[in-house]
C-alpha cells in the first residue's frame, strides 16, 4: 500500500480531516459537466492556464467586474490539459499554506474538491512532473458566511526538510545496535550456563531495546521479519527465544537459538550501517509503532509467552516518542497540537508503567481486569489518534 494510501486510511478512520489532503476528497468523473452551485467553478490545470476558470470569475452568477470570489465553501472541477500527470494545490499566496493537493491527477483527468476557504490571497498552482510549478493567478476572496467551518491549512514540508530529521534518527538507531547486540550475548551466556531464570532477564531487556526501534523497521526489510517473527506467523528470532524460555526448552536449545539471534543483531548491524530511511517514513512509523500497540501488543498476538505485552507497549512508546523527536522543528507551526501528541504518549507511558510490582517487574496482561485493559487501550488510541496528522503534515510534497 503507498504512503497516500495509508494516509487516505488513516484519515477515513479518524472521520474527520485534521488536515486536508485532497487526494481523499476527489471524485473522478468521465467527463465535466456544467457548474450549478453559487460557488462552483470549472478550473483547469495546465502549463499555460493554471487556475483559469477561478481566477475569471466563473461562478454561477459572478459579475463581469468581480475582482473576487465569495469566501467560504468553493467546488472546483480540475481538469488537467496537459499530456501527463499533475499535482494540484490550492494555496494562500502570502503564507504559502496549502488548502487542497490533488495529487496524480492524469492527463485529460477531472477531479471534483470541496474546500472552505477565509479572507484572503489565494492562487492554483500547477505542479507537472520533472518541470517547475506553474503558479496560477492571484485571487481575491471574501469573508466566508458566519459559522463557516473553514478548511485548515498547512506549509508543506519537502523532502529536504525531512532529510535531516531521517539523519538524526538513524544515528539515533544505529547507536542502539552494540547494546542491543550485547543484550542478546547476555541471553546466551546465561543460557550456555544454565541459569535460564538470568536467560529470561536478559531476554526482557533486549527485546523491550529492539521494540524501541520501531520507526526503523522498513530499514531492516525481510532481516526484520526474522529478527522479531509473530507467533502467529511462525517463530522466530525474539520470540522463537522467548517461547523456548518459558516453555521449558533445554538450556542447550535456548543457548543455540540466542546465539542464532546475535547473528541476526550482527548482519542487522552490518546492513544497517549503509542504510537509508525514506525521509518520509519516520513520520508515518511514529503513528505505526503506537497502532501495532494497539492491535498486537494489547491484544497478547505477540506474546510467545513470557506474559511481557506491557513491557513491549511501554519501549514501543518509548519508540514512537524517538521517531517524533526529530521531527518536532519541522511540526512546530504546523501542527497546532503537537503539544497533545507529544504529552499523550507521555501519559500513556506513566499509565502503562503503573502495572509493574513492587519489585520492577512487569505484570503479565492476562492479570490486568477489563478496566484497566480499556484505560490503556484509551490511552493509546488516543496517542494514535493525535499522531495521524502528524503523518499527514509530513507526508514530503514540492516546493511550490
Amino acid at each position: 500500500m503507498s504512503t497516500r494510501a495509508r494516509l487516505a486510511a488513516l484519515f477515513a478512520a479518524l472521520g474527520a480531516l485534521v488536515v486536508v489532503v485532497a487526494v481523499l476528497t476527489i471524485v473522478l468523473r468521465p467527463a465535466a459537466v456544467a457548474s450549478t452551485a453559487p460557488s462552483a467553478f470549472e478550473v483547469t490545470a495546465g502549463l499555460d492556464d493554471c487556475g483559469r476558470g477561478w481566477s475569471d470569475g466563473a461562478a454561477a452568477g459572478a459579475t463581469a467586474d468581480e475582482t473576487h470570489v465569495h469566501g467560504g465553501d468553493q467546488t472546483f472541477t480540475v481538469t488537467n490539459t496537459t499530456v501527463g500527470g499533475i499535482e494540484v494545490y490550492v494555496q494562500a499566496v502570502d503564507s504559502k499554506r496549502v488548502y487542497l493537493d490533488l495529487e496524480s491527477l492524469g492527463a485529460g483527468a477531472h477531479a471534483v474538491a470541496r474546500v472552505t476557504l477565509g479572507a484572503g490571497r489565494y492562487r492554483f498552482v500547477c505542479l507537472p512532473a520533472d518541470m517547475d510549478p506553474v503558479h496560477g493567478p492571484t485571487v481575491a476572496v471574501g469573508t466566508p458566511p458566519p459559522g463557516s467551518r473553514l478548511t485548515p491549512g498547512i506549509v508543506p514540508v519537502t523532502r529536504n526538510d525531512l532529510i535531516p530529521v531521517a539523519k538524526t534518527y538513524t544515528t539515533w538507531v544505529a547507536s542502539r545496535l552494540p547494546a542491543l547486540r550485547a543484550q542478546v550475548a547476555a541471553v546466551a551466556a546465561d543460557a550456555e550456563e544454565g541459569d535460564l531464570p538470568s536467560a529470561q532477564r536478559d531476554w526482557l531487556n533486549a527485546h523491550t531495546t529492539y521494540e524501541t526501534l520501531g520507526a526503523a523497521y522498513g530499514a531492516f526489510g525481510d532481516l526484520g521479519d526474522e529478527l522479531d517473527g509473530l507467533p502467529r506467523h511462525g517463530l522466530t528470532g525474539f520470540h522463537l527465544v522467548e517461547s523456548q524460555l518459558w516453555h521449558g526448552a533445554s538450556a542447550g536449545t535456548v543457548a543455540a537459538s540466542a546465539r542464532a539471534l546475535g547473528a541476526l543483531i550482527d548482519r542487522l548491524q552490518a546492513s544497517f550501517a549503509d542504510a537509508q530511511l525514506d525521509p518520509g517514513e519516520v513520520a508515518l512509523r511514529a503513528h505505526e509503532i503506537v497502532e501495532d500497540a494497539i492491535q498486537d501488543s494489547l491484544t497478547g498476538a505477540t506474546d510467545a509467552g513470557s506474559g511481557s505485552a506491557l513491557a513491549t507497549i511501554d519501549a514501543q512508546l518509548t519508540g514512537a516518542q524517538e521517531a517524533l523527536s526529530p521531527l518536532i522543528p519541522v511540526l512546530t507551526g504546523r501542527y497546532d497540537r503537537l503539544a497533545d501528541a507529544r504529552r499523550s504518549l507521555a501519559d500513556a507511558r506513566a499509565l502503562v508503567e503503573t502495572h509493574r510490582a513492587a519489585d520492577g517487574t512487569w505484570i503479565p496482561l492476562a492479570a490486568l481486569d477489563r478496566t484497566a485493559r480499556e484505560r490503556v487501550d484509551a490511552a493509546l488510541s488516543r496517542a494514535a489518534e493525535l499522531l495521524a496528522p502528524v503523518a499527514a503534515i509530513c507526508d514530503p510534497r514540492r516546493d511550490s
